[in-house]
């Protein structure tokens, strides 16, 4: 029996360019929206959709939940990182406090978060916790999980048993973009390249 988690990170948010973890509810610009709906026009149909309860996630699983009339559950879990004193800021009001910042942050993010922000280990931990308890709640199905590039990267460092470190440092992950999942029964889950 197989299963498939099919994960997308959701569009352009309103608000620009800026660190929003949970404590930013920012809903999708028009190009997000487009951006999701192009993304999936070529994916086979999902038998669920399981969305992260922000509203740049929950409002598009909703609309895609409706137009193929399948259910649309929230999983906590799957929300974004938190960032701290950071959440809402710009890369520039950062460097303006701190020109060095997200320097150290890019190059060490397990070690050198925000103040007030969730550790990665923490972090990763939620998602595959989340992400494991899906799979096994639906065995056999396919499933779309709508989420952030943090959850996205989160489930690939646990896939491929890379550090956090590598995974955020290696790993873009795009608006819209989709990683797919595959658990054979009795079998570790595997990344997949979609062709």
């Amino acid at each position: 029996m197989k299963t498939q988690i099919d994960v997308i990170r959701h569009g352009e948010p309103e608000g620009g360019r800026r660190y929003r973890g949970y404590g930013v509810n920012d809903p999708l610009t028009e190009k997000g929206w487009q951006q999701m709906w192009c993304s999936i026009a070529e994916q086979p149909p999902w038998d669920l959709i399981v969305s992260s309860p922000l509203a740049r996630c929950l409002d598009f699983g909703q609309a895609l939940a409706e137009k193929a009339s399948i259910p649309c559950i929230v999983e906590d879990n799957m929300k974004e990182i938190g960032f701290g004193v950071w959440e809402g800021l710009t890369p520039e009001e950062i460097l303006a406090d701190d020109n060095e910042a997200l320097n150290h942050f890019y190059a060490d993010p397990v070690h050198n978060r925000p103040d007030g922000a969730e550790s990665l280990e923490g972090f990763s931990r939620r998602v595959w916790d989340a992400y494991q308890s899906i799979a096994s709640a639906h065995e056999g199905k396919h499933i779309l999980v709508i989420g952030h590039a943090g959850v996205a990267r989160a489930i690939v460092a646990n896939v491929l048993h890379m550090s956090l470190d590598d995974v955020y440092s290696s790993l873009g992950v795009e608006y819209a973009a989709i990683v797919s999942t595959v658990i054979n029964e009795g079998s570790p889950p595997k990344l997949v390249i979609q062709a």
